[in-house]
């Protein structure tokens, strides 16, 4: 059986991206693939800097670094701050990055976002696409940007747009389809 890791680049309370991150675990779950939702609250690391290695590396980085190689597929949702990838997320990458082996490797990693703007965090998507891929990541092709979220899901967390629907379909399917080999 496949094994995903799931993963909201905000931590905010009501975050859509989170709203996103569980439905894509619904839906993965549902195509078979046992689901693993985590929270990067629970993985506390300062902001990157290279004076902290490699003494002071902290442990969370190892831990969740083991998690993403531990699966068969990583699904990031991320918000979009002022056009680019929030912090959170930025600092996570970094910290990964630099673990050996790299996390970046095995997964087969599909990355969406939400956002209230009607482009639907479409730049910090690519740049997201931009700096995992750099990092050795294989991105599925399909792009989840949704936006306006105010209106983007129901009651029940699902997304309600049509269009919307097709491509979460569209990206289960890559993800459970495409492998590192």
């Amino acid at each position: 059986m496949k094994t995903a890791l799931t993963l909201s680049g905000s931590i905010r309370k009501g975050s859509y991206n989170r709203v996103l991150q569980q439905h894509m675990g619904r839906k993965l779950g549902a195509a078979g693939v046992a689901v693993t939702e985590i929270d990067l609250a629970d993985f506390d690391m300062p902001i990157f800097n290279e004076d902290l290695e490699p003494d002071n590396v902290p442990e969370a980085a190892g831990r969740l670094a083991e998690m993403w190689r531990s699966h068969d597929i990583v699904f990031i949702a991320t918000p979009e701050y002022n056009g680019g990838v929030p912090p959170l997320l930025v600092n996570t990458v970094t910290w990964l990055s630099r673990q050996k082996p790299s996390p970046f490797r095995h997964a087969v990693f599909g990355i969406g976002g939400v956002s209230s703007g009607k482009y639907g965090t479409i730049w910090s998507l690519s740049h997201l696409r931009d700096s995992l891929t750099k990092v050795g990541t294989l991105i599925v092709p399909t792009l989840l940007g949704i936006g306006p979220a105010e209106d983007a899901f129901d009651a029940k967390g699902d997304p309600v747009e049509p269009a919307i629907i097709r491509k979460v379909d569209q990206m289960v399917s890559e993800l459970t389809h495409f492998s590192r080999g």
